[in-house]
């Protein structure tokens, strides 16, 4: 038991009042007597108890009860050796006394639980599975230990590990541990790799120019000499390869290519040998931006070839005509074109997937799209409520308009068990995107079935909006399967009402038998002007069946393999019933001034025969316009891409003269340069750190007003924080995997520049020695070993633990007591005590007041 005060400073107290005392003493010392010297020296007690008492004193009790902590290292670096990490605590554990408290984590990025700190724990229980393996933070792992043990007791944290941290900083950590009752045993871990092969790095060009020749060299670190399979990609295809000669150490290869893609080029190599111990080492990316004149991606699915491409030419632009279905998923494919245009293409067969890869490529990294009108473009082709939607300067549904045909629409949906999933959830998305095209008072029925049909909305005149999404969308799955009774339903609810267009839309992923008749049942719907799509998901569904009920349904047929069209399809067959989109009454063009386009139309306006309707949106600007003052050309900037919307098509059906216009090509090539972006020459410089952040200097010294935007290459946009180092440097930290990242740089006046640069595989697969360094450092400064054998984890501690017992108060109320004594002694005098000491001894009787006074009388005349 030790006494200690947390603060000795205030001792210095003393030094005044301690002399004042002795000044008072020396100045009447002569006066005092024996009974005053006391009553000063029990002052100068009180006194120095509250000094005592101000210094917060404390006692040590000591504490028997002490604590082991078992933290494992299960990272990617040590793969394969947790069973001898397990077979270590075994071991130890049979050391283990009673008054040893022990619990056992493991750890990687983060720390998880294995056996929480007990006095009963016997043996290794089964350890948890281990999620992001890629990453060691051994300064974590330690923090987070130490705030679960008890600090009053003596701590043991046993660190299972190569001390390979790839993530935080435990040097800093253990300077946080000085004077505690915690230190750190360390047991060093390996993985035993006989044969690894990595690639090291991969550099291309930062910048080249199309045709030029570019340098790809690879470096290869093997640990022993062997063969191997050296690859080389392009955007995904295969350009290069060779087998290789691999020694011992650092190999070195350069790759000689003429490349032909454009914009964002991403490389990548790729090592294959037979006896690899980490494959998650053996590629990486880089990104060149190949510097050309712009190229255009046209998507059209024509047969007889793209309109719009034989309007350009040969000789003004790089195009690439592709079909929808060839249509990449990636956005660094997308980044290949300075801009897109799509010539009359449904929806759903793009998906809303792709559609988000292209919003991405529009809005942070300035490449330019139109869309072009025809029966499957805008409204028609589903894209209500979609991403393509969002960076269009139109909007999809026709806002204001009088005279629309009265509409019955009912959705028989399949909630059946085989539903569940995505397929259903967005099957009620697709329905409630269906319910906002419709208008209030239009008729709406929706049925969900199973084994038998569930009427969730009733077919009636739509009156809550609102509402009925919400039903729709709260609709659970489960159940069989059967569609006929549903169907019948539908037919039955539209059949007697005073409707212009009635129409079903049937979606199933299922089959399902019967022995009634769907023609007789789709044929008497005909009579009643009802008509039916069918739309069949996945591939178990029963397509030959849906394909045939709407052939008889005078409607269409949707096959689905990817889930997310459906979204698109619903909202297609809702506008195409529910609105009168195309607008076929030949009428000039009403254009208004705009930059760039009034040159087009100095020598007159073409007559246009036809174009689907839409509505401008609210910052849109307006090129030209119908005369019922519908948009037919119109722009607007969207993030860093400029969009345009042009709602008669590309082929002359419905544009009538503007096909035969001789200015005609000049018109598409305006669109193309109105929608190319505005690139900056200054190439900013990129480079990750060793922290993982990316440092990009700026040569014009205006790095703090530079606008930087990063995003992966799936299209997802990624959170960036800015922190400026100085006039020309910035650094951009941000989380994510390995792989590319595409950055977007916009300067002060509104110019972009765009680069890619990757981020390499975590120095985890990289193969090191044990950081003996590291674990040597940790065991010094918090007085632990490097253990060889098991039960050292357990031997005895040198420090103790111990609990603070204050006594303060004790203190205090002493003080206050002897203060109490003081204040007594000077207002009765010491003989005041005394008289209460006799009065104790020998208690008398009281007089009468009688007696008193006779006793007084008596005195008196004597002394006469």
């Amino acid at each position: 038991m030790d006494l200690r005060i947390d603060t000795p400073l205030a001792l210095l107290l003393l030094i005044p009042l301690v002399a004042y005392f002795l000044w008072t003493w020396w100045r009447h010392r002569d006066q005092l007597k024996k009974n005053q010297q006391i009553v000063f020296g029990i002052r100068i007690l009180a006194v120095v108890l509250l000094v005592f008492a101000i210094c917060s004193p404390y006692l040590l009790l000591p504490v028997k009860e002490e604590q082991v902590v078992y933290l494992i290292d299960r990272s990617a670096s040590l793969d394969g050796v947790e069973d001898q990490a397990i077979s270590f605590i075994e071991e130890g554990l049979k050391a283990k006394n009673e008054n040893h408290h022990v619990g056992i984590y493991s750890f990687a990025s983060n720390l998880q639980t294995e056996s929480m700190l007990t006095d009963t724990l016997e043996h290794v229980p089964e350890l948890s599975d281990m999620t992001n393996r890629g990453e060691t933070n051994i300064a974590q792992a330690i923090q987070l230990a130490t705030g679960i043990v008890d600090l009053k007791k003596a701590t043991r944290i046993v660190l299972l590990t190569d001390g390979l941290e790839t993530k935080g900083n435990a040097q800093e950590q253990l300077t946080k541990l000085t004077e505690s009752n915690v230190s750190i045993d360390v047991v060093q871990l390996s993985q035993n790799v006989a044969a690894d092969v990595s690639v090291q790095s991969f550099t291309t060009p930062q910048v080249a120019y199309a045709g030029e020749q570019q340098q790809l060299v690879t470096e290869i670190k093997s640990t022993m000499a062997t063969q191997g399979e050296l690859y080389l990609y392009e955007n995904d295809q295969l350009i290069h390869q060779k087998p290789v000669q691999l020694e011992e150490g650092a190999n070195v290869f350069t790759y000689r290519y003429v490349g032909h893609a454009e914009g964002l080029v991403k490389y990548e190599a790729l090592v294959q040998v037979d006896e690899d111990a980490i494959i998650e080492n053996n590629k990486l990316t880089s990104v060149t931006m190949v510097q050309s004149t712009p190229r255009v991606l046209i998507v059209s699915d024509r047969v007889e070839g793209s309109s719009i491409a034989s309007a350009i030419g040969t000789n003004a632009v790089n195009y690439d005509v592709k079909a929808s279905s060839e249509l990449p998923s990636s956005l660094s494919s997308f980044l290949n074109y300075n801009a897109i245009i799509f010539d009359n293409i449904p929806g759903h067969l793009v998906g809303e997937e792709k559609m988000g890869v292209i919003e991405q490529a529009v809005k942070n990294f300035g490449v330019g799209f139109m869309m072009v009108g025809g029966e499957n473009s805008f409204g028609l082709g589903g894209y209500f409520k979609t991403p393509i939607e969002a960076l269009l300067p139109v909007e999809m549904e026709v806002k204001g308009k009088q005279q629309l045909p009265s509409l019955g629409l009912v959705i028989v949906l399949d909630r059946s068990g085989s539903m569940m999933g995505p397929k259903i959830e967005l099957a009620k998305e697709a329905a409630a995107r269906s319910v906002e095209l419709l208008r209030d008072g239009d008729t709406l029925g929706f049925i969900a079935f199973d084994d038998r049909p569930w009427e969730v909305i009733e077919t009636a005149p739509l009156t809550d909006k609102e509402k009925a999404v919400n039903t729709v969308l709260s609709i659970p799955p489960g159940g069989g399967t059967e569609i006929f009774t549903s169907l019948e339903l539908a037919y039955e609810n539209l059949t007697d009402l005073q409707l212009q267009r009635k129409h079903i839309i049937l979606l199933t992923d299922g089959q399902s038998y019967t022995a009634s008749s769907y023609e007789d049942l789709i044929e008497a719907g005909k009579e009643n002007n009802i008509t039916l799509s069918t739309v069949a998901i996945g591939a178990d569904a029963d397509g030959a069946l849906l394909e045939s009920l709407s052939e008889w349904g005078s409607g269409r047929f949707y096959s689905v393999l990817d889930e997310t069209t459906i979204p698109s399809i619903l909202s297609r067959e809702t506008a195409m019933i529910s609105r009168t989109y195309i607008e076929d009454n030949p009428f000039y063009p009403t254009i208004y001034n705009a930059e760039g386009w009034n040159a087009l139309f100095e020598n007159g306006v073409p007559q246009m025969n036809a174009y689907i309707g839409t509505t401008a949106k609210q910052t849109a600007m307006v090129i030209a316009e119908s005369e019922k003052e519908d948009p037919v050309l119109a722009e607007w900037q969207y993030g860093l891409g400029r969009t345009i919307a042009f709602t008669s098509d590309s082929t002359g059906a419905w544009t009538g003269d503007w096909a035969r216009w001789e200015e005609w090509p000049n018109f598409w090539q305006t669109a193309i340069s109105r929608m190319l972006p505005t690139y900056n020459e200054i190439a900013y410089d990129i480079r990750l750190d060793a922290q993982g952040s990316f440092v990009i200097t700026d040569p014009t010294n205006q790095a703090a007003f530079l606008d930087i935007a990063a995003v992966n290459e799936f299209g997802e946009e990624l959170e960036v924080q800015l922190d400026p180092v100085s006039a020309s440097k910035v650094k951009a930290t941000l989380e994510a995997e390995p792989g590319l990242v595409f950055f977007r740089i916009t300067s002060g006046d509104g110019t972009i520049y765009q680069a890619g640069q990757t981020i390499p595989y975590s120095e985890e697969f990289e193969l090191h020695p044990p950081n003996e360094p590291l674990l040597t450092q940790i065991t010094e400064r918090t007085g632990g070993l490097l253990l060889e054998e098991p039960e050292q984890a357990f031997r005895e501690f040198t420090m103790k633990g111990a609990e603070k017992q204050s006594i303060t108060l004790w203190l205090v109320l002493a003080s206050m007591l002897l203060f109490f004594i003081d204040i007594t002694i000077r207002r009765f005098g010491w003989g005041f005590l005394q008289t209460v000491g006799k009065v104790k001894k020998t208690p008398e009787q009281p007089k009468s007041q009688e007696e008193t006074n006779v006793g007084q009388i008596l005195k008196e005349m004597k002394r006469k």
